[in-house]
């Protein structure tokens, strides 16, 4: 964080990091493992229409 000049940039990372990982992220030992690899596959369609 101390690489940051300005408070307003950290906090637009933090905010930006905060919704892909929530996007991304799964509780992997919740679901089964077929379920999983379901959730990621969309989850990463998803983010290359997005980021693309």
């Amino acid at each position: 964080m101390l690489r940051f000049r300005r408070m307003k940039t950290l906090q637009r990372l933090a905010s930006v990091h905060a919704n892909v990982h929530n996007h991304s992220s799964l509780d992997r030992h919740v679901v089964d493992r077929q379920t999983y690899k379901e959730c990621r596959a969309a989850a990463l369609a998803e983010w290359q229409l997005v980021a693309g």
